[in-house]
């Protein structure tokens, strides 16, 4: 299955959603530090319902820390700065897919680790700045996933 990360996520109730998302399609999911809430936060849990314990996730200190433990694997930064689209790469079980904090989306330090070529983005209108975090993961996760074929759904 895929892997989510999420670089600083600054709304409890996004994040609740991608837990829910993460136990409901058994993608792994990476929460990079520092986090803009409480993972014990009353909103996190209400969104994630009883999700919590049936999601595999890890905590990460930092950016760095993050990238060491996923050396080796494919990391695909998803932004609006991308000019290709999630739908125009061919993914593979075991890719990784980067999101940004909401109100930044992610850093040009981060993004500059990566080749543009891996680089993603959601199609949206022209007067359009962004899609809420929750959505945008959920739209690239469930197209990653159709691309292999639902693999592991019922």
């Amino acid at each position: 299955m895929f892997e989510i990360a999420l670089y600083e996520p600054e709304i409890a109730p996004n994040t609740g959603n991608i837990i829910r998302l993460c136990a409901n399609t058994g993608c792994y999911l990476h929460l990079i530090e520092p986090l803009g809430f409480d993972l014990e936060e009353k909103k996190l849990r209400r969104a994630g319902l009883d999700y919590h314990d049936l999601a595999r996730m890890s905590r990460h200190k930092n950016f760095s820390d993050f990238m060491a433990e996923v050396q080796g694997k494919r990391v695909f930064p998803c932004t609006t700065k991308a000019k290709g689209f999630a739908s125009d790469m061919a993914f593979q079980a075991g890719d990784i897919l980067l999101f940004g904090p909401e109100t930044r989306g992610l850093p040009a330090d981060v993004l500059e680790q990566f080749d543009p070529q891996q680089w993603l983005r959601i199609p949206m209108i022209p007067t359009s700045r962004s899609l809420n975090l929750s959505n945008a993961v959920s739209v690239i996760a469930y197209e990653a996933w159709r691309q292999i074929g639902f693999e592991g759904a019922v």
